[in-house]
């Protein structure tokens, strides 16, 4: 889905990137057109950088119970923009498991699918940034009591756990790269604890507007709506700017009313609402579906939304003219076991 921006001033920037590579193969390397996917915990937590410049500050950030200390390299924090690397290289995984292949923590990628994939310049310049992303994510650390896979434990680790170029073009560039992710991070995707991102969440220019798309993604998801207050946004985003500067910031997206699947609305009392941009289905506006397919689901699926997948089939048998089934419940549990 694209979200067409505002139509805005002569001359103004427009407000999502262009896509450049619009001949649709968004993930060709191995698997193709696997969704692109994030896990639940970085979504939920500010693990990244929200600087586009060198961030050289030590990261601590508490809430709820949840105590997290990020530490860079001497290249700096990891950014919201390196996040890339790790969406891609989860898509590929969630995509082999969800094909019924054998997965491992180390991936081998092709440099050019990732960069066409994230919707990144596959000029020089995009493969040295592409470089600078890996030393990033390599050297930053974590440490973290976040539960994955069902555990909570206090550990440390990097966001990867090494990457290594193993093959490079005649002009130096790199062509292919092996990746090995954290056991943390791999452990999210054993335990399907992700959530399947919008495509045109590479195409957010800003990187506060891309943590305020992975927050509403997380929190809000296929619901009508979801509030926060403004300062536990702040917070949860992992902004470092003041709460004033903040709240413009949260404003001028509200005014510009681009990001993909949500819109966002302020409210009394210092509040945001998320809204989903499509309807919400209501109760009669698709196939019923009995408790007792949903328990199910939830037992094909594990780890996965099982009402966005019933919001997604619904909303495929409304695109298909909304035909007469016999059997919903039959209708929708044979989907699931085909997209297993």
């Amino acid at each position: 889905m694209t979200v067409p921006g505002p139509q805005g001033r002569p001359g103004a920037m427009p407000a999502l990137l262009p896509e450049r590579h619009p001949q649709g193969d968004f993930f060709l390397c191995d698997i193709l057109d696997a969704l692109p996917k994030a896990d639940m915990a970085s979504m939920e937590h500010p693990l990244f950088s929200l600087s586009t410049r060198p961030d050289l500050r030590v990261l601590h950030y508490g809430h709820n119970g949840v105590s997290i200390t990020v530490t860079p390299s001497v290249r700096g924090l990891a950014t919201l923009f390196d996040k890339d690397i790790l969406i891609y290289c989860i898509s590929q995984l969630m995509a082999a498991l969800n094909a019924g292949r054998a997965i491992g923590r180390t991936l081998q990628l092709t440099a050019h699918d990732l960069l066409v994939a994230t919707n990144r310049e596959t000029s020089g310049d995009g493969y040295q940034r592409l470089r600078d992303a890996f030393e990033r994510l390599a050297g930053t650390r974590i440490t973290t009591n976040i539960a994955t896979g069902g555990r909570e434990v206090t550990t440390g680790f990097g966001l990867i756990e090494s990457w290594q170029i193993v093959r490079r073009s005649r002009g130096g560039r790199m062509v292919q790269v092996l990746v090995t992710l954290s056991d943390w991070l791999y452990s999210a995707v054993l335990s399907k604890a992700v959530l399947t991102l919008s495509r045109d969440y590479f195409r957010l220019r800003k990187p506060l507007e891309r943590r305020i798309y992975e927050l509403a993604r997380k929190h809000c998801g296929h619901q009508a709506e979801w509030r926060i207050s403004i300062e536990t946004l702040c917070l949860k985003s992992g902004s470092a700017s003041p709460l004033r500067v903040f709240r413009k910031m949260i404003r001028n997206m509200v005014a510009s009313d681009h990001l993909p699947e949500y819109s966002l609305t302020e409210e009394p009392g210092d509040i945001l609402c998320v809204r989903r941009r499509d309807a919400v289905l209501v109760p009669g506006d698709g196939p019923p579906l009995r408790p007792a397919t949903i328990e199910t689901a939830r037992a094909l699926m594990p780890g996965w939304d099982v009402y966005a997948l019933t919001a997604e089939w619904t909303a495929l048998w409304q695109r298909s003219g909304r035909p007469r089934l016999r059997s919903p419940d039959a209708a929708f549990l044979g989907w699931l076991r085909k997209r297993r």
